[in-house]
């Protein structure tokens, strides 16, 4: 299971993130800080990874 990122921490990584049981995802940059969850005590999983031209 993926490690999850508590709400108001930096982003790893900027993809997009989703939380355990919902259908709701929110696309978050790397750095920045992530939002808060809808319910108490659940974080954000990365979902998606933004892919980069190189």
């Amino acid at each position: 299971m993926a490690k999850g990122n508590k709400p108001g921490t930096p982003a790893p990584v900027s993809g997009q993130y989703k939380q355990p049981g919902s259908k709701t995802e929110i696309t978050a940059v790397k750095g920045k800080p992530l939002p808060p969850t809808s319910r108490p005590g659940t974080s954000w999983n990365l979902a998606d990874k933004t892919k980069h031209k190189s």
